[in-house]
């Protein structure tokens, strides 16, 4: 694998000795000149305000050459508007890290051209990255000897920001991430949801405009998860901050994701809103309760319905057949026919999962 140092502020370390952010003493310089720059003194910076955060373009990566090569990114394009949260899934060798890592600088696509806040990042990456930052691999980017509140400050300053500039950044950050109460504590005390929170914190700590977080809520409680869930969609809705998010956890995406870009076989199999993806996906599901649905019964929905599941009950049977709008008369019709009463009748509309699930199958296609 060929890599290149990208992104300056990545964070993918581990317990108490993280990953080098990737930054050498000179490189936060230049990552500290770009930010006091800022989007008022870059021209490509200023187009891309307010506009398109991330653009990536024909980007392809193989790894390896003759039978044993990999196609793992296959002539992948999308965007991502400033201010949005984007999710990214795909099962397990899908290609997402490899483009994740290919749109952060670490991989060198073979094809392909990516485009941070307007500026190409072949051509200028100190710049294009200056405002980025990333937490990769899940809780792994702290120093656990050091306080929650020295892991802010200090990787503010690796970012090229000064620590005192940003104090009462943090001190928010602490608060609406519920650690206040622990910015003193050394992170190796803290449990390993508490880990998670620290590490977002810590990508968030220099300001960054445009953020690429890998599996974010792993090891959260269920409260932990939404406010973590809540600090995003306030930062991206408050202070445009531009969000890239790849989880395995449907519920999140569902929650605080604009739009939703599907991954299979190296390809980008789906790019819509979460709503969108829903509505299109194939129809729902009824389950019937009866205690009248005999065999002869059962068999009379299966002659036109597709039954995915027969389960006895202690008073009756309960049906899950695949239908959904008009086909709901039909059924009701046959159940009617078959003299079925149903005791109970629910519909199940296919849920995130259902849909990706659906898009990922044999490659989406």
């Amino acid at each position: 694998m060929t890599e290149q140092g990208g992104v300056g502020g990545e964070h993918t370390g581990s317990s108490d000795q993280p990953a080098a952010s990737g930054l050498s003493v000179d490189r936060s310089v230049d990552a500290a000149a770009e930010r006091r720059r800022g989007s008022d003194g870059d021209p490509d910076a200023r187009t891309a305000a307010g506009g398109t955060a991330i653009a990536v373009e024909g980007v392809t990566k193989r790894f390896n050459e003759g039978p044993d090569s990999v196609l793992a990114v296959d002539d992948v394009g999308f965007e991502v508007e400033t201010g949005s949260i984007v999710g990214l899934l795909g099962p397990n060798g899908a290609g997402k890290t490899t483009l994740i890592k290919s749109v952060l600088g670490m991989v060198i696509p073979d094809e392909g051209t990516v485009r941070i806040r307007g500026i190409d990042v072949g051509d200028r990456s100190r710049a294009a990255y200056a405002n980025v930052d990333a937490m990769l691999e899940g809780a792994r980017n702290d120093y656990w000897r050091l306080t929650v509140r020295e892991n802010l400050r200090y990787f503010a300053t690796v970012s090229g920001v000064d620590p005192d500039s940003v104090a009462d950044r943090h001190d928010r950050l602490l608060d609406r991430l519920d650690l206040a109460e622990w910015a003193d504590t050394p992170v190796r005390k803290l449990s390993r949801g508490m880990k998670q929170k620290v590490s977002l914190a810590s990508v968030l700590a220099g300001g960054a405009e445009v953020v690429f977080l890998d599996e974010p809520t792993l090891g959260l409680d269920v409260e932990s998860s939404r406010t973590l869930q809540r600090e995003l969609r306030r930062l991206a809705e408050e202070e445009g901050l531009t969000v890239l998010i790849s989880s395995h956890d449907m519920d999140v995406i569902e929650a605080v994701c604009d739009r939703v870009l599907v991954m299979s076989e190296g390809r980008i199999v789906a790019d819509d809103a979460v709503d969108e993806l829903l509505r299109g996906a194939a129809g729902g599901t009824v389950v019937v309760e009866s205690p009248d649905l005999d065999a002869d019964a059962v068999a009379a929905v299966r002659e036109r319905f597709p039954v995915t599941a027969v389960d006895t009950l202690d008073w009756g049977t309960r049906l899950t057949v695949e239908a959904s709008g008009d086909d709901l008369y039909d059924l009701m019709d046959v159940l009617a026919t078959a003299g079925v009463t149903p005791e109970r009748i629910r519909t199940v509309e296919p849920d995130l999962e259902d849909v990706f699930v659906g898009l990922t199958r044999e490659g989406g296609r």
